[in-house]
C-alpha cells in the first residue's frame, strides 16, 4: 500500500496515476481475529470469469495457460472455468454460422471438450494457477444434460417424464414449466440415485483436478437439498468455494456466494439515466433486510450471459461503464470481470461458435488492477465479516452517489457523479471528512478537478469518480 499522504499533497501524484497498481501488501495493521463460514482467501478476494473457447484463436486450455501471468499482474484471485466438458450433438443449437452449440449442453461431466484440450492439459492449468496463488472453481450445470449424455440410456431414471410417460423432456425451470432450451433433457430429482451420482461427478473433479469449487448454474432449478447435503460431502474433500447463479437467501446455506442480478439490473439503468440514487439505497437497504453481513454478493458490469444476449458494457451502460464497476467493487460484496473486459471487449461473443477476443489493446488493465488492488488493501472493502461497515453520505446533490466503508482506522469513501453533463461542487464540510487521506483515481479523465482539502469540497465533473482513503 502507498504511504498515506495529506490532501495538500494529492494534486502532485495526479500525475501518477495512470501508472498500474499492485496488487501485492495488505495493511501492516493487525487485523482482529473475524469468524467466517468461508475460507481465509477469500476476504479480500475478486473473481474473473474465464470463456476458453473465446478467449485465443486457439480457443483451448493450453492457450488460456498463456494469460495466467497477465491475470496475476492484474490481481485476479478466483478464476471461474466456464463449462470445458464436451458439447451434445443430438439437438445441439446453432445459429448462423455458429454450429459449435451451449457450453451448458454437456454430455459427459467427467471428460474435456477435445476441441478444448485435454484433462491433463486442465490438471497443468489448475496448478499453475495455484502456483501463483489463484483459486479455480469449475461451472456446473446440474440441471439438465444433454440429449446425448450416456445417462439417457444408462439412467432413463435419472430424467423427467411428462404426464403421457415420455422422458426425457426438454429442460424446466423452478416452476416446473418448459424452457426453450431444447437442446439439453431436464433432470429428475426426485429419483435418489441422481442425487448420488451427481456429487460423484463434482467429486470427481475435486479429486483428480483439484480444483476449489463450483459456479452453479441455473442453482434455483435444482431442489435446494440437493446442494444443503452435497455440500457437506465436498467440503470433507477439502475447503471449497460455492458460487450460486440465482439470487435467494436459503441458498447462502449452502452457497458462499450467489449473483447480485437485481443489483446489475439497477446499474444498468442508474448508467441510462433511468434510475438513480434512491433506487441503489433502496436496494441496500431491502439486501441488509436479507442477507446477514457473512453473506457474499457478487455483483458485476458484465458476463457471458449479458454480454452475448443483452449487450456490452458499452451498450448497455456507456460511458458510465467505469463508475459503475466503481461502485460493483466497493460496496459489500466480491467484484467479477469477465474475459476480455480489461481489453475493453466491444462486441457480442457467440453463444454458440467460435469468436474470438481482441487481445492487441488491454487499454483497461491498469483501470482493473487498480480496483483490484483496492479491495486487496483494504480492510473496509474486505468481504463478508472480514470487511466494513457501509455508509451512505448527503453531498448536496442527488446525481452523486457518495458513501464510505470503515473497519477500524481504515476508511475508504467514494464519490461517483452519475450524471453526464453536470459537475457538482460537494459539500463536505462535515467533519467526518477531518484528516489526512489518500486519493486514488481509478481514472483520470481530462476534465477532472480535485480539490486539495475535502473539506473544502470535491469537484466532480460528468461520469466521473473519486476514492480516498484514510488509513
Amino acid at each position: 500500500m502507498k504511504p498515506i499522504i495529506p490532501l495538500t499533497l494529492a494534486i502532485a501524484m495526479i500525475a501518477c496515476q495512470n501508472q498500474p497498481a499492485t496488487a501485492e501488501g495488505a495493511p501492516q495493521e493487525e487485523m482482529p481475529a473475524v469468524e467466517s463460514r468461508h475460507p481465509e482467501w477469500v476476504k479480500s478476494a475478486n473473481i474473473y470469469e474465464v470463456n476458453i473457447r473465446q478467449y485465443s484463436a486457439e480457443g483451448t486450455i493450453a492457450a488460456f495457460e498463456a494469460h495466467l501471468p497477465r491475470l496475476k499482474e492484474m490481481g485476479v484471485d478466483i478464476l471461474w472455468i466456464m463449462p470445458v466438458q464436451p458439447i451434445g450433438v443430438v439437438n445441439r443449437k446453432v445459429e448462423e454460422g455458429a454450429d459449435l452449440g451451449s457450453y451448458y449442453s454437456i454430455s459427459d461431466y467427467t471428460a474435456v471438450h477435445p476441441d478444448y484440450g485435454t484433462v491433463e492439459d486442465f490438471k497443468r492449468m489448475v496448478e499453475k494457477a495455484h502456483s501463483m496463488g489463484m483459486k479455480v472453481i469449475l461451472d456446473w450445470v446440474a440441471n439438465h444434460t444433454a440429449w446425448d449424455h450416456h445417462w439417457v440410456k444408462e439412467h432413463p431414471e435419472f430424467y423427467t417424464a411428462n404426464a403421457e410417460g415420455q422422458q426425457p423432456i426438454v429442460a424446466l425451470d423452478n416452476d416446473g414449466n418448459s424452457t426453450d432450451w431444447s437442446d439439453v433433457a431436464d433432470l429428475n430429482y426426485n429419483e435418489p440415485g441422481l442425487h448420488e451420482a451427481m456429487f460423484q461427478e463434482m467429486a470427481w473433479w475435486i479429486q483428480e483436478c483439484d480444483i476449489d469449487g463450483f459456479r452453479c448454474d441455473v442453482a434455483g432449478f435444482v431442489p435446494i437439498d440437493f446442494w444443503n447435503n452435497t455440500r457437506p460431502k465436498l467440503e470433507a474433500i477439502k475447503p471449497i468455494f460455492m458460487l450460486a447463479e440465482w439470487e435467494d437467501p436459503a441458498h447462502m446455506q449452502a452457497f458462499n456466494m450467489n449473483y447480485g442480478w437485481e443489483f446489475h439490473h439497477i446499474l444498468n439503468e442508474v448508467a441510462k439515466g433511468a434510475q438513480g440514487i434512491e433506487e441503489i439505497a433502496a436496494y441496500l437497504h431491502k439486501n441488509d433486510s436479507l442477507y446477514s453481513k457473512d453473506d457474499i454478493r457478487m455483483y458485476f458490469t458484465t458476463n457471458h450471459d449479458e454480454n452475448s444476449w443483452n449487450g456490452t458494457v458499452f451498450e448497455r451502460m456507456g460511458e458510465q461503464h467505469f463508475n459503475m464497476f466503481v461502485i460493483a467493487s466497493t460496496l459489500p460484496g466480491m467484484p467479477l470481470i469477465y474475459s476480455g473486459q480489461e481489453a475493453g471487449l466491444d462486441h457480442r461473443l457467440s453463444f454458440f461458435g467460435k469468436d474470438e477476443i481482441n487481445w492487441s489493446d488491454i487499454r483497461f488493465k491498469d483501470f482493473y488492477t487498480r480496483m483490484l488492488a483496492l479491495k486487496h488493501e483494504n480492510p473496509a472493502l474486505w468481504n463478508a465479516n472480514w470487511g466494513g461497515d457501509l455508509e451512505l453520505l448527503e453531498v448536496g446533490t442527488d446525481e452523486v452517489l457518495a458513501y464510505k466503508r470503515s473497519n477500524g482506522s481504515n476508511e475508504v469513501l467514494v464519490f461517483v457523479n452519475l450524471s453526464k453533463e453536470n459537475s457538482h461542487t460537494l459539500d463536505l464540510s462535515n467533519a467526518a471528512f477531518e484528516g489526512e487521506y489518500e486519493v486514488v483515481l481509478a481514472n483520470l479523465p481530462a476534465e477532472w478537478e480535485v480539490s486539495v482539502r475535502l473539506k473544502d469540497g470535491l469537484k466532480l465533473g460528468p461520469n466521473t469518480h473519486a476514492i480516498y482513503v484514510r488509513q
